[in-house]
């Protein structure tokens, strides 16, 4: 049975050009750049204030970009510029951005892994030992590593960072966050606008919590354990982890913060609220990576 072209296919909106990519890619290059120059200056013990600089003009420079490029989306959206082929683009995107998320936590958590049960053995002397005697004689394998084979430029931890306490309820605050966005989005399916912005509220002010027992979290372990930066491998691989982690945290946060922003402003119906959805996508994918967290630093590595 052949088909008309009317059937076949349909309009599709093509934007202007636009210098946003350009401002955007430069404002992840500041903010990339001004993070990498704090956290070199702090192991180093000297002032970070040139690269808090950097990090805070990179995060404003991104910052307006992405506002202005969203809030252009909204409006094209509004103005029903937009086909279906169109919003399956959306949806394609956003699953490719998380699956490369999922890349970049997976290169991580096997570093973690790579070093917990191959590198530490290796330099014991398990295996063939190879050159492994001639770095640090004696070397005992232990995780967390503690004991760090030079303590004068990297003092190891006083000792590790348990999972009961901040830790454990940070992960109750992420998984109940879980549960609060899904209620939010029945609210949206239900036609219920009330139910939608109490909970995406609920679920903003537990991003908020988290974020806050992290800056607590981290303040008791530089001051009262000794887990810095510079604690060997076991302070790399922590702050690596949970430091990236809690940077998706608080842009998941964010998302959320203008998804309730459009909520009480009306936007979001059954029929179109893939923002929403996008933003609830990337929450779940953030909550799901704690969880791995929570289970392989924190209860197997106290």
């Amino acid at each position: 049975m052949s088909t008309t072209s009317n059937e076949a296919y349909e309009p599709y909106y093509v934007p202007e050009q636009s210098k946003l990519p350009i401002f955007a890619s430069i404002g992840i290059f500041l903010t990339v750049y001004g993070m990498g120059n704090i956290l070199i200056d702090m192991s180093a013990g000297e002032d970070h204030s040139l690269g808090i600089w950097i990090l805070m003009t990179g995060g404003l420079v991104l910052g307006f970009t992405l506002f202005t490029w969203f809030s252009t989306v909204i409006k094209e959206n509004h103005a029903k510029m937009y086909s279906a082929q169109m919003n399956r683009s959306f949806v394609w995107g956003m699953s490719w951005f998380i699956l490369s998320e999922v890349f970049f936590f997976a290169a991580f958590f096997g570093a973690l892994f790579y070093v917990r049960m191959f590198s530490i053995d290796w330099i014991a002397g398990e295996g063939g030992r190879g050159p492994s005697d001639m770095l640090w004689p004696g070397f005992e394998a232990a995780w967390p590593l503690l004991n760090t084979p030079d303590m004068e430029r990297f003092p190891g931890a006083h000792t590790s960072m348990g999972w009961f306490g901040l830790p454990l309820v940070n992960t109750i605050l992420l998984v109940a966050s879980s549960f609060t966005v899904n209620i939010a989005h029945h609210g949206i399916k239900e036609g219920n606008r009330q139910k939608l912005v109490l909970w995406l509220a609920i679920t903003v002010a537990l991003g908020i919590a988290f974020l806050i027992c992290q800056v607590l979290e981290y303040q008791h372990a530089y001051d009262e354990l000794g887990l810095t930066l510079n604690a060997g491998i076991y302070g790399t691989t922590f702050y690596m982890l949970t430091g990236f982690h809690g940077a998706h945290v608080t842009l998941g946060t964010f998302m959320l913060a203008v998804m309730l922003g459009r909520a009480i402003k009306g936007h979001f119906r059954d029929d179109d609220c893939f923002g929403f959805e996008a933003a609830a996508w990337y929450w779940h994918f953030v909550d799901v990576v704690w969880i791995g967290l929570f289970v392989f630093v924190y209860i197997l590595g106290s």
